[in-house]
Parts: C-alpha cells; sequence; structure tokens
C-alpha cells in the first residue's frame, strides 16, 4: 500500500510542507514516486515517520532525530534517558511557575482592593511590587499570621488605608529626624520608633511578635522593594535600611522574654 503526501499529512496530523522540508533534508525520504513524480509513502516510511513524531514530542531536534535514526545500533536508551532527566526539570520548573502564577492571583484577589485611581490618591509614592507581594505570599502562604493580613487587607476601605499611611507617613518622619540627628539605633528614641512600627502592624494587619518583626526587618537590607514599601525612594539615606533593621533587633532585645509590652499608640 503507499500513500500520497496528502493521505500521510491527513492521518499523521502534521503538514505538507513539513513532509516536503523531512524529505529534503533526507530525514524521511518516500521509498517510491509516482510515474508523475508525487511522493508516495509505504508502511516503512509510515514507521519511521512515527519515530519521528514520537521524538519531536519529547522535543528532540530535529539533527538530533536523524542520528538516532541513522545508526541502527545507536544505543536510543541514552537519548531518550537524557530527555527524561530534562522534560523533568522542566516540568520541576513549570509547577514552579503555575505555583508563582497562583500566587499572583491571589495577591492580587485578596490584596488591596483600590481601583488605580484610588491607590495612587492614597499611597502616592509607595508601591506595591507585584514580585514582591508574590515571592513573600510564597514564603509566608502557610503562616497564620500572613493569612490574616492578608484577610485584614482585603478587608480595609478606602478610609482606613488612608488612616494607615498618614500614620505610616507621621511615624516615618519621625525616623527620619532621628536617623538625620545621628539618635542611636540601640538607643530608646530608635527602639520607640521600632516598637511603634511593630504596634502598628499589629494593629492594621496581624500581631507581630519580636521575632516576626526581625525576620521582616531583615528583609529591608535584604530586598530593596520591601524596604520601599516602609521608605520610599524619594526618602531613603544610605545606611537608613540598616539602622531600621538595628532599632527592630535592639527593641526585641529590650523586650521581656514571654512578656508583651504595651504597644504605644502613634502620637
Amino acid at each position: 500500500m503507499a500513500y500520497s503526501v496528502g493521505q500521510v499529512s491527513g492521518f499523521a496530523g502534521i503538514t505538507v510542507r513539513t513532509l516536503h522540508h523531512y524529505d529534503r533534508t533526507g530525514l524521511l525520504t518516500p521509498s517510491a514516486r509516482s510515474p508523475a513524480g508525487y511522493r508516495r509513502y509505504d508502511d516503512a516510511d509510515l514507521a519511521r515517520l512515527q519515530q519521528i513524531l514520537f521524538y519531536r514530542q519529547l522535543g528532540f531536534g530535529l539533527d538530533e532525530i536523524a542520528a538516532v535514526l541513522r545508526d541502527p545500533q545507536a544505543d536510543a536508551l541514552d537519548h531518550l534517558r537524557a530527555r527524561h532527566r530534562l522534560l523533568k526539570e522542566q516540568v520541576s520548573e513549570l509547577q514552579r511557575l503555575v505555583e508563582v502564577a497562583e500566587r499572583a492571583m491571589e495577591v492580587q484577589r485578596t490584596g488591596v482592593e483600590l481601583t488605580p485611581e484610588e491607590r495612587f490618591e492614597v499611597f502616592g509614592e509607595v508601591t506595591f511590587d507585584l514580585s514582591y507581594a508574590t515571592e513573600a505570599h510564597l514564603k509566608w502562604q502557610h503562616s497564620a499570621g500572613h493569612q490574616q493580613s492578608m484577610a485584614r487587607a482585603a478587608a480595609h476601605t478606602k478610609e482606613d488605608w488612608a488612616r494607615i499611611m498618614a500614620e505610616a507617613g507621621a511615624w516615618r518622619h519621625r525616623l527620619l529626624a532621628a536617623f538625620d540627628a545621628g539618635e542611636p539605633a540601640d538607643g530608646d528614641r530608635a527602639m520607640d520608633l521600632a516598637e511603634e512600627h511593630r504596634a502598628h502592624l499589629t494593629r492594621w494587619f496581624t500581631p507581630c511578635p519580636t521575632d516576626m518583626h526581625c525576620r521582616i526587618a531583615d528583609d529591608f537590607t535584604a530586598d530593596p522593594r520591601a524596604y520601599a514599601l516602609v521608605v520610599p525612594p524619594s526618602q531613603q539615606r544610605s545606611g537608613l535600611a540598616a539602622y531600621l533593621r538595628a532599632a527592630v533587633h535592639a527593641n526585641a532585645v529590650r523586650q521581656a522574654p514571654g512578656v508583651p509590652p504595651a504597644l504605644p499608640e502613634p502620637s
């Protein structure tokens, strides 16, 4: 039985152009031609085409497929093992990307529920980097504190956010004044500011024990995106992120273990 290029194209699910390319490159040369010169494929050709399509589906390049099929003694198992390892790596990476995309959608759904205009009006220069928010969500997704924080953030109204940002702005003004005045990071003024920041997080988002506060502050020096949520770029100073981190850690040491301190209201 001989089949035309159109017939092979139809039941193999590939284009005539692809079959012509396979012929030109020598990957699949039909066994015969019709009297008019048209390609005619027999059962052996179709078996070879099945092999080609199998390797193509696994991601092999045409040159790799030609090398495997060219030598009947070639160890196809070695090629398949190598491809298997690569595919598993790709699957893992795709699973990671799917998770990142899902978390990004969660962040968008459960984060700050404001229109773009309202976000600009309320937050001004303080911006939320979605990549950082997504990574933070992946990092802390199983934390009860993070889950509560996301839920409370979603419930805040525009008026709530306006008050939150006003409190944060007043606190940031006092922080910059202490830093510019040369107050030590482990001094009472700086530690009181650190404690006020912790109180702010507790009041508006989630209970923030000192160990959690220290982990948050560690991100200020490790990730500029986290620092920008606290101090926008136009107000940043060289050394301020490290200063704030040091103040938070000093405040944690100051607090008596196991005794929750009184959390001051912002002035």
